[in-house]
C-alpha cells in the first residue's frame, strides 16, 4: 500500500485529489493538510511514502517544505504540483530533491 499526504490550499481540490487517489486499490491518503507548516510537520509525524505538495501555499511553500525535508534526509519521495510557470520553480524543485 502507498502511503500519501496531500498539501494543497484549495480545498476543493485537495478533496478532489484524495477521492481519485483513494479508488485506486493500491494507494492510502492518509491526511491532507492546507498549508507548508502542516504539510512539514505531517511528513515528520507520519512518514508517508509520498507527498504531494502544492508549490504555492500559505505559511510555507512546497518548495520550502520539499528543501526542509531534503534538508533532515525525510525518506518519503515528494511530488510538486503547480499550476504556474514561474522562473526558478523548476530548477529549484530539482536542487530541493523532488521527484515529480
Amino acid at each position: 500500500m502507498i502511503r500519501i499526504i496531500i498539501a494543497e490550499d484549495q480545498r476543493m481540490l485537495r478533496g478532489a485529489l484524495g477521492s481519485l487517489l483513494n479508488m485506486e486499490d493500491d494507494i492510502e491518503v492518509i491526511e491532507e493538510v492546507g498549508n507548508g507548516e502542516e504539510a512539514y510537520n505531517t511528513v515528520i509525524n507520519l512518514e508517508p511514502d509520498v507527498c504531494l505538495l502544492d508549490i504555492e501555499m500559505p505559511i510555507k511553500s512546497g518548495l520550502e517544505v520539499a528543501e526542509d525535508l531534503m534538508r533532515i534526509g525525510s525518506p518519503s519521495k515528494i511530488i510538486i504540483l503547480t499550476t504556474f510557470a514561474r522562473p526558478g520553480y523548476f530548477k529549484r524543485a530539482v536542487n530541493a530533491g523532488v521527484h515529480g
